[in-house]
């Protein structure tokens, strides 16, 4: 993978991509939104596009949908033409979905918003911003925050406990069931495609020191990014350059066995394709995969923009015969 598509995959913290000419194909505002998918005929083993002209739509870069528990409330990132990265936010009131909206802590359009996480309960939103640690207007770099449930509704932003974690950046802030936190970083002292996925566990409400996962998972010199634990921690997705015949970025599983984690499974060819596909995530029942899949394309003039869609596909099927594989291999 060259250095601009790990660039644009690992970090999305550049903002001289150029977007093609903007063409919604979005939903009238007026028509109702019904039905748990909203209204869309479940996939099987085949991705399809999720929500078009809802959630996908033509000339942006949407991805890492995560919804709650009760999957009457849902939270995505989407990049618009003019640059501004922002998290949108909708929910099922009455058996009908709101319009996607800026969610209410992600309004500034200066700085980038990205990757939420709901925690398993529901009662958080983890999310990466660039917004400022303090009062000044000055975007201090990439950071973890999070959100909570209260009686309200939910509460302002806080920042993660990152005094805690000595790593050049954290990036796609997962936790499990036990409060555990999975995500992708970088070492100060390592170089850019030497960083990797790393946990760190909670001891009653502390966390541990950071610790990296096994090169079942990392490998070194090859860059990953964007891990979705499973709530039990009985499986992590994530998406990485490998030795493949495509040259983009693919996704990966690796199998919780006895707390050995085993080595890495590729997704499959109806997943992984000559496109990139990332920022995987799985709905709270287990049942579907949700997956970006893009490219960057280039215009005449030599100028680049890139294209991305959000899929979804049955994962029960597909995640049940890598299992099997992989008890056979371990």
């Amino acid at each position: 993978m060259n250095k601009t598509k790990l660039s644009v995959l690992a970090i999305i913290m550049s903002l001289n991509t150029v977007f093609a000419k903007e063409k919604l194909e979005i939903t009238s505002s007026h028509q109702t939104i019904e039905g748990l998918y909203f209204g869309q005929k479940p996939p099987g083993s085949v991705p399809e596009i999720f929500a078009p002209g809802i959630i996908s739509i033509d000339s942006l870069i949407e991805g890492s949908i995560t919804f709650n528990k009760e999957m009457n409330e849902l939270f995505f990132q989407r990049r618009k033409r003019e640059g501004s990265h922002n998290i949108y936010t909708m929910k099922l009131i009455k058996g009908k979905w709101s319009r996607p909206q800026l969610a209410f802590f992600s309004t500034n359009k200066k700085y980038l918003d990205l990757h939420p996480r709901f925690s398993p309960n529901g009662d958080r939103l983890y999310f990466g911003s660039t917004r400022p640690l303090n009062d000044s207007v000055k975007s201090s770099g990439l950071h973890q925050w999070y959100i909570e449930k209260n009686e309200n509704g939910w509460g302002s932003p806080i920042l993660l406990l990152e005094k805690l974690f000595d790593n050049e950046w954290i990036m796609c802030v997962n936790s499990t069931e036990q409060g555990n936190l999975y995500f992708n970083s970088k070492e100060k002292e390592e170089k850019l495609e030497d960083e990797g996925i790393y946990y760190s566990v909670n001891q009653g409400g502390e966390y541990s020191k950071l610790k990296k996962m096994s090169n079942n998972i990392n490998t070194p010199g090859k860059w990953i990014a964007h891990p979705y634990i499973a709530p039990d921690e009985s499986y992590i997705i994530y998406d990485a350059e490998r030795t493949s015949k495509y040259e983009n970025g693919d996704l990966y599983i690796s199998f919780n066995h006895n707390g050995i984690w085993t080595k890495s499974y590729s997704l499959g060819s109806k997943i992984n394709t000559e496109k990139s596909e990332t920022g995987a995530t799985v709905s709270p029942d287990g049942k579907y995969l949700f997956f970006s899949r893009g490219e960057i394309k280039t215009r005449e003039d030599g100028s680049t923009y890139w294209l991305t869609d959000t899929y979804w596909v049955d994962f029960i099927q597909l995640k049940k015969e890598i299992m099997e594989e992989s008890l056979v291999n371990n």
